[in-house]
Order: C-alpha cells, then sequence, then structure tokens
C-alpha cells in the first residue's frame, strides 16, 4: 500500500485527527483571529478618522495663519502708505520752513545791501565833495574847504543826480 491506497485504520485516524483540529481551529483559533483582525480594522479606522480629524485642524489653522497673514500685510501696506504720506507732509513742512527761512535770508542781505549801498553812497559823496572843493580850490587859488554855501551847492548836485538817475531807472 503506498500512499495512494491507505490503510483504513490511517485514513479512519487521520479524518478522526482532521475533525479534531478543525474543530479545535473553528472554535478556539478562528474567533481569536476574528477579534484580532477586528481590533486592527478598528484601529486603522480610528487612525484614519484620528488622522482626518488632525488634517482638517491643520488645514483650519493653516486658513486662520493665512488670514492672519493677509491681515497683517494689509496693516504692513497702510503702516507704510501712513508713513509715506507723513514723511511727504514732513517734507512739505521742511521745505516751507526752508523757503521761509530763505526768503528771510534774502530779504535781510537786500536789506543789508541797501544799507551797506547807502552808507557806501553817503561816503563816497563825501569824498567826491572833499576831492571836489580840493579841486575847485586849486583851480581859484583859494582854500575852499570853509566856504559856507560848498556844502549846499554840493548837495544840490547830488539831488540833481538823484533826479537824473530815478528818471532813467522808470
Amino acid at each position: 500500500m503506498g500512499p495512494l491506497q491507505p490503510h483504513l485504520l490511517d485514513l479512519i485516524a487521520g479524518t478522526i485527527t482532521f475533525t479534531i483540529v478543525f474543530a479545535i481551529f473553528t472554535r478556539v483559533l478562528l474567533p481569536r483571529i476574528e477579534n484580532v483582525l477586528k481590533e486592527r480594522e478598528e484601529a486603522i479606522n480610528g487612525t484614519v478618522e484620528r488622522a482626518g480629524a488632525i488634517n482638517e485642524e491643520a488645514l483650519r489653522i493653516r486658513d486662520e495663519y493665512r488670514a492672519e497673514l493677509s491681515a497683517a500685510r494689509h496693516e504692513a501696506a497702510r503702516l507704510r502708505q501712513s508713513a509715506a504720506e507723513e514723511g511727504a507732509s514732513l517734507l512739505a513742512a521742511l521745505r516751507a520752513e526752508g523757503q521761509r527761512e530763505r526768503d528771510n535770508l534774502v530779504a535781510s542781505a537786500k536789506a543789508e545791501l541797501e544799507a551797506d549801498r547807502i552808507i557806501a553812497e553817503a561816503e563816497l559823496r563825501e569824498v567826491m565833495f572833499g576831492l571836489a572843493t580840493e579841486l575847485a580850490g586849486r583851480i581859484v587859488g583859494e582854500a575852499l574847504h570853509d566856504l559856507p554855501g560848498a556844502r549846499t551847492i554840493a548837495e544840490d548836485f547830488f539831488a540833481g543826480l538823484d533826479e537824473a538817475d530815478g528818471s532813467l531807472k522808470s
């Protein structure tokens, strides 16, 4: 007898052993395997649900961050605009102040130049009067410094020059 034709006793013993092993397997081992598979499935589903919740939370936090970032950008743009406007107004104020100071300096310089011109003109008239009297004295042969009308004659001459100068400027 070979493996293809077993003895009846061996066949019965094998069938009983198989039935016992199959009964133990189905009664004890299969429920444990099913419990482990259910626990794994629940763990996987719980992990997926937790991952989904974590993903939703991350998306919510990302949206909040983007909103805060957008608000910060708008605030920064508003601050830049405000600073630019403030800078422009400060610059305009400084320019106006500089213009006023320049105008004051120009007016002060013009007044000073006019005063210097008047003083120089008076000194020049005095020198011209001295030179004219000295020259006239040399021509006449006498000193004319003591002549009482010499000053009046010189002032009338200069007044005539001023009138002629005034009519040329007009």
